[in-house]
C-alpha cells in the first residue's frame, strides 16, 4: 500500500536492532537523515511493467540494504567507544575478539530491520534515488504499520555484507555476490505490537 485515501504515504524506514529498541522505549523514532524510501514518481517510471506490490518491494529492498550501511555505521561507533586498553590492531576481527572475551567492543546484532509507517509531509529526492523520500519529523508508534526483521538465520550472511556494503555500492561485482546472499534471505513481518516481545527474545 504506497499511499492511502487519507494522503499518506507508506514508507519504508531503515533501521537497526537498536534503533527498534529505542523506538519502543521513546514510542518514536527518527530515521537517519530523515531518509525513507517509498513507491514514488519516479520509481514507478524506472519499472513500468512493475504494480505497486512490486514496487513497494523495490522500496523495501532498498531500505533494507540501507540497514546494512547502519550496520556499518554502529560497528564502527562501537570500535571507536571501545575501551583504549582494549582496541583491537588494524586487520583484527572485532567481532571475535568481542566472542572470546578480550574486548568491550560490543557487536551490532547483525540483522536488516526495516519499519513500514504512513506518514505525511514526505519530500521526493529523486535525485539522491528514485525511491527516496525525506521525512519531515519523527514517525510516532502509532503511524507504524509493520516492522521487518530478518531471522537468526540470515545473520552470518548479513554480518559479511556489512563488510562490503561500501564496495558493493561502488560497483564491485564480488561484493553485490556477498550482498545478494544476505538478501535472498526474507525479512519476517511483525506488526508494531509484537516488537517489545520481538526484542525481548534477542
Amino acid at each position: 500500500m504506497p499511499a492511502s485515501d487519507q494522503g499518506k504515504l507508506r514508507v519504508y524506514v531503515p533501521a537497526t536492532i537498536a534503533m527498534l529498541r529505542e523506538l519502543v522505549a521513546q514510542r518514536e523514532i527518527r530515521a537517519v537523515n530523515d531518509t525513507a524510501f517509498a513507491v514514488t514518481p519516479a520509481l514507478r517510471e524506472a519499472y513500468a511493467s512493475g504494480d505497486d506490490e512490486e514496487l513497494a518491494e523495490v522500496a523495501m529492498g532498498e531500505a533494507a540494504r540501507a540497514s546494512l550501511r547502519l550496520l556499518a555505521e554502529e560497528r564502527e561507533s562501537a570500535l571507536l567507544h571501545a575501551d583504549d586498553g582494549d582496541a583491537e590492531p588494524t586487520g583484527a576481527d572485532p567481532d571475535a575478539a568481542a566472542e572470546d572475551g578480550g574486548s568491550s567492543y560490543s557487536a551490532p546484532v547483525y540483522r536488516r530491520a526495516v519499519i513500514a509507517a504512513d506518514v505525511t509531509g514526505t519530500t521526493l529526492r529523486p535525485d539522491l534515488d528514485d525511491a527516496v523520500v525525506r521525512l519531515s519529523g519523527p514517525i510516532t508508534y502509532q503511524r507504524i504499520a509493520s516492522v521487518h526483521v530478518d531471522l537468526a538465520e540470515a545473520e552470518p550472511q548479513v554480518a559479511k555484507a556489512v563488510d562490503v556494503v561500501d564496495a558493493a555500492d561502488l560497483g564491485d561485482p564480488d561484493a553485490e555476490f556477498v550482498l545478494g546472499d544476505a538478501e535472498d534471505h526474507q525479512l519476517a513481518w511483525y506488526a508494531a505490537q509484537e516488537l517489545p516481545f520481538l526484542l525481548d527474545l534477542l
